[in-house]
């Protein structure tokens, strides 16, 4: 199912709200029923609760860049991350990262990164300090790193 959001800052509101959450669509209702109660000072009826599903959209895409790559020297990783982190400072897009280890094959790793969007994650590419995360990335590698810009579909959690 697709996740659905609901921003305060698409409908009028008195105290200039900028509140977004997202979620399944019930408990996106509910959680939005309760924050229109407590900052807003609605009251919770079903007349708020079918107001409310009707602002409901689709989550935004989301863009999770895959970085597969080879390499020995895997105990450098942490420290070019957090140098590309403290280079890149508040223009960082990234909201998170997981690094993995492939158990059939001893030194290939996957990176998965996700940004709000394709575009925030194109930014991001063409910053100076995803630049050098590049080139040291590279340095520690055994194959040229492989990058592929996935749209995130779908997501499940059971």
């Amino acid at each position: 199912m697709t996740r659905k959001s609901i921003d305060c800052r698409t409908a009028p509101n008195d105290v200039g709200c900028t509140l977004a959450i997202s979620g399944e669509p019930g408990e996106l209702v509910a959680a939005a029923a309760q924050h229109a109660v407590t900052v807003h000072g609605h009251a919770d009826t079903p007349e708020l609760r079918a107001q409310l599903s009707g602002l409901l959209t689709d989550e935004p895409a989301i863009s999770e860049p895959l970085i597969e790559f080879g390499t020995d020297r895997i105990g450098e990783w942490d420290a070019i991350i957090d140098r590309w982190a403290a280079a890149i400072g508040a223009q960082r897009t990234v909201r998170w990262s997981i690094l993995g280890t492939d158990r059939d094959q001893p030194g290939q790793y996957v990176a998965v990164v996700e940004f709000p969007g394709y575009t925030e994650a194109m930014t991001n590419s063409g910053h100076p300090a995803t630049e050098a995360f590049l080139k040291e990335l590279q340095a520690i590698c055994s194959r040229e790193p492989q990058f592929r810009n996935l749209d995130v579909r779908s997501a499940q959690t059971y």
